[in-house]
């Protein structure tokens, strides 16, 4: 993401995992670590997408250390795709390496939205993370567990009015039983070209709130 960026490996699952570590400035109130999780891998996914890089500067503006990562297959990572099933575990194992206790957030666009979503559920009872942001998740391609009632207040989903990829009728869909709220950003698609500072700026709000 920028110059201080660090590049490192972590045994997962799989085998290695190749991840991104960007922190606040040394200066600044140290709020926790954040995990993102990137696009589908077969459709050129990786954290080096613009979203995911606009997710981790939100988080370190705001005082988080974020932590990006490549899932099983892509780039420097070992091993093959798995549907999203394989990817929640490289991302549990990401949390367990870098965040094993603390400040917990978690971040998730697209595919990394779902696989983000089906973290928090698995860590549901013993790990809450204090921050849970979901970027277009995909909705309408994959099964997106619920987000627990409990932690409707410290998550944000945020979606396209325009998106192609995922329609905002699915994230809706997935939404309206939970009652939990969907941020829509009237006339964006799905890789919100030309409005990455608003995001940015929506991120950094949410993170802002108590």
């Amino acid at each position: 993401m920028n110059s201080r960026t660090e590049y490192l490996f972590l045994a997962g699952p799989a085998g290695l995992i190749e991840i991104a570590i960007d922190r606040p400035a040394l200066d600044a109130v140290q709020r926790g670590t954040a995990v993102i999780a990137h696009p589908h891998p077969l459709f050129g996914g990786t954290m080096q997408n613009k979203v995911v890089g606009t997710l981790a500067r939100a988080f370190v503006q705001s005082g988080w250390t974020a932590v990006r990562f490549n899932f099983r297959g892509v780039g420097k990572s070992e091993g093959g795709h798995d549907n999203g099933v394989g990817e929640a575990q490289d991302l549990l194992a990401v949390i367990e390496a870098q965040a094993p206790t603390g400040p917990l957030a978690l971040a998730g666009f697209s595919f990394g939205g779902f696989v983000t979503a089906s973290a928090v559920a698995q860590l549901h009872g013993h790990r809450e993370p204090e921050k849970i942001i979901l970027v277009g998740p995909a909705t309408s391609r994959f099964p997106v567990p619920p987000v627990p009632a409990e932690l409707h207040p410290r998550t944000l989903v945020i979606h396209g009015e325009q998106d192609e990829t995922v329609l905002l009728q699915a994230t809706l869909d997935w939404a309206r039983p939970q009652f939990l709220p969907v941020t829509v950003i009237p006339g964006v698609e799905h890789f919100f070209h030309g409005q990455l500072n608003l995001l940015k700026s929506l991120v950094v709000r949410h993170l802002s709130q108590a």
